[in-house]
């Protein structure tokens, strides 16, 4: 599993995931992208929504160390650095991985950002990813004395701007705008040549339902999955107040038939 923006094995998504597969006596892992597992990392960089040559790396350590069936799955930010990869490899990915699925995943950066950038997205969500984006991006700053600017760093108060000072030059992008669009799985979907399913419920607060891909936006490997509700990564299910095995164990059921 490759988790989402400031997630880690702790998210409860991360949980669910391990207690389905944990269900079905199956191995799960979940890797902690650059500076996410509690420390930070060494070099000047962290991670960001396309890094497809992190999943390419970590997906060919773990097919090194397993000769079985494997299966990949990517929420939110993991899940566009996935499906970017998977539109990068072609049929190349089906050497490494049998089948992928990302869920809630702003495959379309710049309509998602700008979505968390807005109203009470911007005066809840964007303020909780920037509480702990800030400090981390300082503490490597610490690391690396004329990264980027702290001062501009300490005026940004939306993901945008965020990306614009830190994640965006220190990847190799021009700014945000050139990020947000070379870093979009979303173009990609086409040349995807591995079983996919791509999940998104159309009431996500963070990715706006207009701009959720069509059966014309992808190749034949890709399924799409777009329920009225659930949310960004909810799915509750059962009575109040409620639990979230549903969606897990769909996902993992879909992988398993998609793959046979």
């Amino acid at each position: 599993m490759f988790h989402g923006l400031e997630g880690s094995s702790d998210s409860h998504y991360a949980q669910a995931f391990a207690s389905e597969v944990n269900r079905r006596g199956w191995r799960f892992a979940l890797p902690h992208f650059r500076g996410c597992s509690g420390e930070l990392n060494l070099a000047p960089r962290a991670y960001h929504s396309g890094d497809h040559e992190e999943i390419a790396w970590l997906l060919s350590q773990f097919r090194q160390q397993h000769d079985g069936p494997m299966y990949a799955v990517g929420i939110s930010l993991g899940g566009n650095a996935l499906m970017r990869w998977a539109g990068e490899q072609g049929h190349a990915a089906s050497g490494l991985i049998d089948g992928i699925a990302s869920v809630c995943s702003p495959i379309d950066l710049a309509a998602s950002g700008h979505a968390i950038d807005s109203g009470f997205n911007k005066r809840v969500y964007a303020r909780m990813f920037l509480a702990s984006m800030k400090p981390r991006a300082l503490q490597k700053l610490e690391q690396f004395p004329g990264l980027f600017d702290p001062h501009a760093l300490k005026r940004v108060d939306t993901l945008y701007a965020f990306d614009n000072v830190f994640t965006a030059p220190l990847h190799g992008f021009k700014d945000t705008d050139d990020y947000w669009l070379r870093a979009s799985a979303k173009p990609g979907l086409a040349s995807v040549r591995v079983p996919a399913l791509v999940l998104n419920a159309r009431n996500d607060p963070f990715i706006p339902a207009w701009c959720l891909p069509t059966a014309q936006d992808v190749s034949d490997w890709v399924q799409l999955w777009q329920p009225e509700a659930g949310g960004h990564v909810g799915f509750v299910g059962g009575t109040f107040p409620g639990h979230l095995a549903d969606m897990p164990r769909a996902v993992v059921e879909w992988l398993k038939q998609a793959s046979i």
